[in-house]
C-alpha cells in the first residue's frame, strides 16, 4: 500500500516541503534488526523535517536513515534555499550557503536550569546559571508579547526589543567562566559555540526562537517507538516514515488521519500517480472537509 499509493502523496509533499522559506528539523535513534552490514543493536535513525508556522498548510515529513551523518539532511534538503530551525547538532550546520541554520533557546534555556538544578539548596539565588536562566526567560517573554504581530512588525520589535538583551548577555557569558564539564560549563560553551545560529532568529520575523515545534513533531514517533520497538527491515522503516508523514501532516491539516488515509486509498487506487496534477488533489489541504 505504501509503495503503491501512498509514495508518490510523499514525494510530491517533499517537492511542496522544499519550496517553502522556513523549515524545521530533528532526528532521534530507531532499532532495525536486519540493516545490512550493521549490527541489530547499533542505531539507526527517523529524520524529521516540518514546515513552520507561517504557513496554511503545514507539512509534516519523516525520513528513515540508516545513520547520523551530515550527508542525510544534505540530500534531503537538496536545492532548498531558507532557513532551517535545529539544535545544536553540527550534521546541520554545513549544508550549504543557501541555508541558514537557526539555533534553539529552548536547549539553552534547559542548559541553564539543569545549572540551577545542580546547585547546593540555597545556592540558586544570584549566581550564574539564575543569571542565565533569567537572559533566557526574558527572551522567551518577549517573544510572548510579540505573537500576535504580523511577521515585519516582529522583526521591528525583536531589532528594540531582543537585540539588546542578546548583546547584554553575550558579554556578561564572556565575563563567567565555569568549569567545562559542570552543568554550568555545558551551558556557557553551547552559548558560545552556538551563537551565530542563536541569534539568527532576528533575520526574519517568520522565525522562531526555538525549534520546540518540530521536537512536538518527531515526539508522536518516540512515543510509539516505546511500542514497537523496532523495525525489521530497512524498507519496513521507510514505509513507516511514509505512513507517519502522511499521518501527521493530516493532523496539522485539521483531518481525522483515518479518514483521509481511507478516502486517499480509495482515490488512489483507480488515479494515475504519474500525473503531478492528480497527486496535488490528494494532498491532506485539498481532501473533502470530512476528512
Amino acid at each position: 500500500a505504501t509503495e503503491d499509493y501512498l509514495t508518490p502523496v510523499y514525494e510530491q509533499l517533499h517537492k511542496e516541503l522544499l519550496n517553502r522559506a522556513v523549515l524545521h528539523a530533528d532526528e532521534t535513534t530507531l532499532q532495525v534488526l536486519h540493516e545490512p552490514g550493521k549490527k541489530p543493536q547499533t542505531d539507526s535513525y527517523m529524520w524529521l523535517y516540518r514546515t513552520s508556522g507561517d504557513t496554511d498548510n503545514p507539512i509534516v515529513l519523516y525520513e528513515y536513515q540508516p545513520g547520523r551523518g551530515a550527508k542525510h539532511p544534505k540530500e534531503f534538503l537538496a536545492g532548498y534555499k531558507g532557513y532551517l530551525h535545529t539544535d545544536g547538532y553540527a550534521g546541520y550546520h554545513d549544508l550549504g550557503e543557501d541555508i541558514t541554520v537557526v539555533g534553539c533557546w529552548a536547549h539553552l534555556r534547559r542548559k541553564f536550569d539543569e545549572a540551577v538544578k545542580s546547585l547546593p539548596k540555597g545556592k540558586a539565588k544570584g549566581s550564574s546559571a539564575s543569571q542565565g536562566l533569567a537572559y533566557c526567560n526574558l527572551l522567551f517573554g518577549i517573544e510572548q508579547e510579540l505573537a500576535e504581530l504580523t511577521p515585519d512588525e516582529r522583526y521591528e520589535q525583536r531589532l528594540k526589543q531582543a537585540k539588546p538583551v542578546l548583546d547584554a548577555m553575550f558579554a556578561w557569558a564572556n565575563t563567567r567562566s565555569a568549569a567545562p564539564k559542570s552543568a554550568l560549563g555545558k551551558a556557557f560553551t553551547y552559548l558560545k559555540e552556538q551563537w551565530p545560529y542563536l541569534t539568527n532568529y532576528l533575520k526574519d520575523g517568520r522565525l522562531e526562537i526555538s525549534n520546540n515545534r518540530a521536537e512536538r513533531s518527531i515526539k508522536p514517533f518516540v512515543i510509539d517507538r516505546k511500542n514497537f520497538l523496532f523495525a525489521n527491515t530497512p524498507k519496513g522503516a521507510t514505509g513507516s516514515a511514509i505512513m507517519f508523514s502522511l499521518i501527521q501532516t493530516a493532523i496539522e491539516n485539521g483531518l481525522d488521519p483515518y479518514q483521509y488515509l481511507t478516502w486517499l486509498m480509495k482515490q488512489a487506487k483507480d488515479a494515475d500517480l504519474t500525473d503531478e496534477q492528480m497527486i496535488q488533489t490528494l494532498l491532506p489541504w485539498n481532501a473533502p472537509a470530512r476528512c
